[in-house]
């Protein structure tokens, strides 16, 4: 039987059958106190893919490191075909000061792939892929909402690509966008490399949502076992239906004002449903925010002040089967909000979102 091979990354060589954590020099903080990025490798006894997982690209979306926790404390790793690269913090600094950005003000899912002599961000970007990311067959890069914003749990990828399709269906998030790719995002450097890519994005950023590390969790192995990294399951999976979606939106608020909503993350509204009310503080001047079509709801704003054009709802547009939808994600909340383990069904559709 064919042994695996030895990966060597930051100048330490991990064997097939090793497991070890290597801290990759990143700049210091203006304290002098060092800082790294810290990646987990896994390095399985027999020859595989490798993936790399991802987390905390912005500093602040934190459900990804629970995610990646207990993908790392699974038992099941002891089967591992090939390597897993786990980086539950890639973003060390916006980490550490609770922010989406670097010191230095940048977006770093916007500076791939980064330079050697460039700002910090382009540097934490560098390092990234020269060291790391050099190394990937695969990659799963984990993210959240924006400040008080929700995301229902969702893959966006590029599924032009066959490969990429078929692994975001094996996922099995009850949400999946045909994503563009961004200029300086981590995404466009994977595919500059030809690397099948996928960000999960589900729940908001500085909290823990359960509901969605369970159902992150549960996709990355089912993305391992996909890839046969891990053995798939001894019970067949249930038939999975898809629903595709013709496009997503967001609606944007009318006018300025305290707004009080009126539907939760996952509904399905109809043309006219009011999504919320948008007043003055002492409930003058109130204005209804309405759906443009029938859809579900896929994100929302959690802040009840807004401004004029503000971004209120991400819709998921539907010109038929979106009863079948909603039962969908209906059953695959049941599911994770009660920690259970069930395959469920899922559906597709085009990303008009605000984030990548």
């Amino acid at each position: 039987m064919a042994a695996n091979h030895t990966v060597t990354i930051g100048g330490e060589q991990v064997l097939p059958g090793q497991t070890k954590s290597i801290d990759i020099p990143l700049a210091a903080m203006y304290t002098h106190t060092d800082v790294g990025l810290t990646v987990h490798v896994i390095n399985g006894k027999r020859p595989g893919p490798c993936l790399l997982l991802t987390a905390a690209v912005h500093g602040d979306e934190i459900n990804g490191v629970e995610i990646i926790r207990q993908v790392l404390g699974s038992k099941q790793l002891s089967k591992l075909r090939g390597t897993l690269l786990a980086i539950p913090v890639v973003n060390v600094h916006g980490f550490l000061n609770q922010s989406r950005y670097l010191p230095d003000g940048r977006d770093l899912n916007r500076c791939f792939p980064g330079s050697l002599k460039g700002s910090l961000a382009g540097r934490v970007a560098y390092t990234l892929i020269d060291k790391i990311l050099c190394h990937a067959t695969h990659c799963i890069d984990l993210h959240t909402g924006a400040r008080h914003r929700t995301n229902l749990p969702q893959i966006r990828t590029d599924l032009s690509q066959s490969e990429t399709q078929e692994l975001a269906l094996a996922f099995g998030s009850p949400v999946i966008l045909d994503a563009q790719l961004r200029e300086g995002s981590l995404r466009q450097a994977a595919a500059d490399r030809d690397i099948p890519f996928l960000l999960y994005e589900a729940g908001e950023a500085l909290r823990f949502d359960e509901f969605s590390i369970r159902a992150g969790t549960r996709g990355v192995i089912n993305i391992m076992r996909e890839l046969n990294m891990l053995p798939r399951k001894v019970r067949p999976a249930k038939p999975t239906t898809v629903t595709i979606a013709d496009d997503s939106r967001w609606v944007r608020a009318p006018n300025s004002g305290v707004m009080r909503t009126m539907v939760r993350l996952g509904a399905r509204v109809k043309k006219g449903t009011v999504l919320a009310y948008i007043s003055d503080p002492v409930g003058l001047g109130q204005k209804a925010v309405l759906a443009p079509a029938e859809s579900i709801v896929i994100g929302l704003t959690n802040l009840p002040l807004v401004h004029e054009g503000e971004a209120l709802f991400h819709l998921a547009n539907y010109s038929k089967k979106i009863h079948q939808v909603a039962n969908q994600v209906a059953t695959f909340h049941d599911t994770f909000g009660s920690s259970g383990d069930e395959e469920e069904p899922f559906f597709i559709g085009q990303d008009d979102s605000l984030e990548d």
